[in-house]
């Protein structure tokens, strides 16, 4: 791989929404990179097009006009079942809202993504394995305990932390955070970019955050400012990582 070239990056991007006549543009030539290994968050206003640059960026949507690449590749134009992988092997995503499936356990909503890419043959041959690995995310987590606790027996932080496991289960190179905090208190909230951060910075990881809030920032390595559906960089936080809650011990190779 060529050093020069960014690991991400978004060039021109434009997106509107359209219901007949009424047209709602929401990115208006938004131009980003990120490089490989960095924790970026994107700061902005409710409404402003944080999680349609994100989802545009995870190829979960096509943009009206412009690209998105990977490594040099462009990817938001791939064919449909290129796309398909990268979003279950290259991309993680933490959304907002959790999206567990509410008759799983924790253990089973973690295995969704392995369950997805394989076959019965292959899954008959790799479940155990592919269960352990599930197991060691969720302990990684914080979870060990709550492995076969269904959704509605866990707390708002717990589901989180069940959907970072599930995000981290195909080892993405790459994870999107759609305010991963929207849903908790101030101290939960802040366990969960602490954490995202100790993946980052434990295990490489690169990171894009999205989050209307100025209070979450201080422990990623740049931020940049969603502001009329353009991206402007603005004051770098703290570049030295924030000390952890607590210490993940390392036990899965991501």
């Amino acid at each position: 791989m060529n050093d020069s070239v960014p690991l991400l990056a978004v060039q021109g991007l434009h997106k509107a929404y359209r219901k007949h006549k009424l047209v709602v543009p929401v990115l208006n030539g938004v131009d980003l990179e990120v490089q490989a290994g960095e924790f970026l968050c994107v700061l902005g206003a409710s409404g402003s097009g944080k999680s349609t640059l994100l989802h545009l960026i995870g190829t979960l949507d096509a943009p009206d006009s412009g690209s998105v690449w990977l490594e040099g590749q462009r990817i938001d134009n791939a064919p449909a079942h290129q796309r398909d992988r990268l979003r279950n092997a290259t991309f993680g995503f933490i959304f907002q809202f959790y999206h567990l499936l509410p008759e799983l356990t924790a253990l089973e909503n973690v295995l969704i993504p392995a369950m997805m890419e394989r076959s019965l043959w292959s899954w008959c041959w790799q479940g155990r394995t592919l269960r352990q690995r599930a197991t060691q995310l969720l302990e990684r987590v914080g979870l060990g305990h709550r492995l076969h606790h269904q959704p509605c027996e866990l707390s708002g932080g717990e589901m989180q932390r069940v959907a970072i496991a599930r995000a981290l289960m195909n080892q993405p190179r790459v994870l999107l955070a759609d305010e991963p905090t929207g849903n908790l208190d101030e101290e939960k909230g802040e366990e969960i970019v602490r954490l995202l951060r100790d993946l980052n910075a434990q295990e490489g990881l690169t990171m894009i955050m999205v989050t209307h809030n100025r209070d979450l920032v201080a422990p990623t390595d740049r931020v940049v400012r969603l502001v009329k559906g353009r991206v402007e960089p603005t004051q770098n936080p703290v570049v030295a990582h924030t000390p952890a809650i607590f210490e993940l011990p390392r036990r899965v190779a991501l």
